[in-house]
């Protein structure tokens, strides 16, 4: 199996890095632009400064490329909770929410926390259809999901969403796509998702601070009506800014952090995405295989057909310390050890992670 895509990133041999679910890695080439753009920025005679409102144009162009959408639906964030918050605060508060029990905290937290209406899905091998019986009882106005659980991997079956969409037109579908956007393409206007926001500093390989969401008109209907229905005057400043942006997009938005997403989307579309979610549903496959023949995997994970590129291996988590001793960058979570496959990751890799385990007092 390939091992070309890790040469851009700067992995010591000694280092198996599988922890993405957590945070991802910046590419080598990109951490020099880093460097390079945030001194120019900050020299005295730079014209970057005055420059702000058309760079973050150009990046939400960049994310409207990659999404497959136009750019009027792109909202930079600096992260998906912030964005995410914003949503919920200009949902009219008589909505009824279905969310999936144990989802992110991001997720579910801040809908309860606010008092809307809400019940629970659970996760399990027959997942979509708990969904579709909850929305047969239950009558939700907004049906919010992770793509990816952050805990166990398990991914919703994105063909359902589009059905879901299309047999329940009125349903608004608000997706985090922070465990799943970076391995896989993703066309916004065709997924059934009315919603779906990310933070970049995972599978994005963007680093902290930036984020995006992305909204079709239906839900931008749906939000601060009251305040979407006045004619404001604005300052010259904002001239040409939506409502809706004053929302998302507050006081400044950070252009190091934001061009660093830009930079890396442009990084994914150089390769091909379709080439690097290739490879990593192939060695996430071949991983699987090696997990299910020593029995790490829980058993709703082994009934599901599709699974993301996170795995939650069923080991003791107290042994944590002694992967991480080896080399083997991961996380506890749950009831295991968290990891995940991304580009940079090679079947070298997972050899190194089954010879520690397979050492492992069971």
């Amino acid at each position: 199996m390939s091992q070309q895509y890790k040469s851009y990133f700067d992995i010591p041999e000694n280092i198996s890095y599988l922890t993405t679910p957590g945070s991802g890695l910046i590419s080598k080439e990109i951490k020099k632009w880093r460097a390079q753009y945030d001194m120019d920025f900050h020299m005295t005679d730079t014209v970057l400064r005055e420059q702000q409102g058309a760079f973050i144009q150009q990046v939400k162009q960049t994310i409207a490329d990659f999404a497959h959408t136009a750019a009027s639906n792109i909202y930079c964030t600096p992260n998906f909770s912030h964005g995410f918050n914003v949503i919920l605060n200009g949902l009219p508060a008589d909505v009824r929410i279905l969310l999936l029990n144990e989802d992110y905290p991001s997720v579910n937290f801040p809908v309860i926390s606010r008092g809307f209406d809400h019940t629970f899905v659970n996760i399990d091998e027959n997942m979509e259809q708990n969904i579709l019986e909850a929305i047969r009882h239950y009558k939700p106005d907004v049906f919010i999901c992770s793509i990816v659980q952050y805990i166990s991997g398990i991914k919703i079956d994105l063909s359902f969403i589009q059905e879901l969409k299309a047999t329940h037109p009125d349903l608004l579908i608000i997706g985090d796509g922070t465990q799943y956007l970076g391995t896989a393409s993703f066309d916004f206007e065709t997924s059934g998702f009315d919603g779906i926001g990310t933070s970049g500093y995972k599978w994005l390989l963007s680093g902290f601070g930036n984020g995006f969401f992305i909204l079709n008109d239906t839900l931008k209907n749906k939000l601060y009506q009251t305040a979407q229905q006045q004619k404001p005057v604005f300052e010259k400043m904002w001239e040409g800014k939506s409502i809706l942006q004053l929302y998302f997009e507050p006081g400044h938005v950070d252009t190091l952090a934001q061009g660093t997403l830009q930079k890396s989307l442009q990084f994914f579309d150089q390769l091909g995405i379709q080439n690097t979610a290739a490879y990593t549903s192939r060695l996430s496959a071949h991983a699987r295989e090696e997990f299910e023949k020593r029995n790490l995997l829980t058993d709703i994970v082994k009934r599901r057909n599709n699974h993301s590129t996170i795995f939650n291996l069923q080991i003791d988590p107290n042994h944590f310390t002694t992967l991480m001793n080896n080399g083997i960058k991961c996380f506890p979570r749950g009831t295991g050890i968290r990891i995940g496959f991304h580009l940079y990751n090679d079947t070298q890799d997972l050899e190194r992670l089954l010879q520690v385990i397979d050492k492992l007092p069971r």
